[in-house]
């Protein structure tokens, strides 16, 4: 396997302009090393809003940057409103509750611990930045150190879009409406909403179904159903290139097993699996024909279909071409998993089988009474 350093080996294209229908811009932010310092030069410019929905908001390190970049602007007169998840914000949520409303900024922490006696059990899962409705950042990079690049070694792999345009107007007009699905020019954003995770799914599908020469995968938490492993198996047997840039560790436990017991199924159906390892992957993300970009915090496991969600939709040469050379490094220092690699013993395939399958069923189980619970 080649060493990370052949990553900065590879050429990197000049950042994308604008679009050819002039309307939006759209860059591909590698990280949180590109993407948090024009995070923070957004809120230090901001005017009129800042609102800032994420998951995991560190206290430390780049989240006492941004905490003071919100404090700032809160003190200028700007109106700031942040939304933390309780679950993956719970070190942190206090803490930014009392400095953010000391300084007039609304904080929200989403379903705290104490609504798990309620029920409500789902997730705020969204990466979501928009600044005077005229700049956002959505991905699935969270506030936190390990998304950055610390010397030589790498952050956590993950991307985010930063979109400029109509599209940033029409994201602030729906930032509180459910399930949305938004579309200027060559971009197109949905927001999830009750079940609107599914409508996040069958973009996915349609986009795979949709696929004459080549689909790239690279997700974090790969737990597909059924319905989409056939969808994959059968763009592979029709002539598709199929690759599949998965976590070769995880921050996740079990979560890999879950995903190792369908490498079998995939690799005898020709699709090619790629296990990344130089740092956690995290992306959530997919290229189609090396034309179309998917990027978003929406997962392909059970939980998303629940959570809050985002997914951004873009159809831009030069923003594909970037994205596709993005997937292909990674790939080019992945570890290539093998089909007779797959040949464990009884046992020790009987024990993967039977853990990734409970961790998978598990997982359905959960989303299910989630969702039944959200519809009440």
């Amino acid at each position: 396997m080649r060493t990370e350093a052949a990553l900065s080996a590879l050429p990197v294209p000049p950042l994308p302009s604008a679009l050819e229908d002039g309307a939006e811009r759209v860059t591909l932010l590698d990280g949180g090393t590109e993407a948090y310092p024009r995070m923070l030069e957004a809120i230090a410019s901001a005017k009129q809003r800042v609102h800032l929905e994420v998951y995991t908001f560190e206290r430390e390190g780049v989240g006492a940057r941004f905490v003071d970049a919100l404090v700032a602007a809160a003190h200028r007169g700007v109106a700031v409103k942040v939304v933390v998840d309780g679950w993956g914000s719970i070190k942190a949520s206090r803490h930014l509750t009392e400095t953010l409303l000391a300084a007039g900024a609304k904080v929200r922490v989403y379903n705290p611990l104490t609504s798990l006696c309620t029920g409500r059990s789902w997730r705020n899962h969204r990466k979501i930045l928009l600044v005077d409705d005229a700049v956002a950042f959505l991905g699935g990079i969270n506030i936190g150190d390990a998304y950055a690049a610390h010397g030589d070694e790498p952050g956590w792999a993950d991307l985010a879009l930063e979109l400029r345009g109509d599209i940033c107007r029409q994201l602030g007009a729906k930032l509180h409406a459910g399930a949305s699905a938004l579309v200027s020019g060559a971009v197109s954003l949905f927001l999830s909403g009750f079940g609107g995770g599914h409508r996040l799914r069958k973009r996915y599908l349609a986009a795979i179904d949709g696929a004459r020469r080549e689909v790239v995968l690279a997700h974090a938490y790969f737990l597909p159903d059924l319905s989409f492993v056939r969808a994959l198996k059968r763009a592979a047997r029709r002539g598709v290139k199929v690759s599949l840039l998965l976590a070769g560790r995880s921050d996740v436990v079990f979560a890999r097993a879950a995903t190792m017991r369908l490498y079998r199924e995939f690799l005898r159906a020709g699709v090619g699996i790629y296990e990344w390892t130089a740092s956690t992957l995290h992306a959530k993300a997919a290229m189609v024909d090396g034309q179309k970009l998917l990027v978003g915090s929406f997962n392909l496991d059970p939980l998303s279909l629940v959570n809050l969600e985002t997914l951004v939709e873009v159809e831009e040469p030069r923003v594909s071409a970037q994205a596709a050379l993005w997937l292909e490094k990674h790939i080019a220092v992945s570890r290539r998993v093998l089909l007779e690699e797959c040949g464990r013993s009884q046992v020790q395939q009987w024990l993967l089988d039977v853990v990734g399958l409970a961790v998978a069923r598990f997982a359905e189980r959960f989303a299910s009474f989630i969702g039944r619970r959200r519809r009440r």
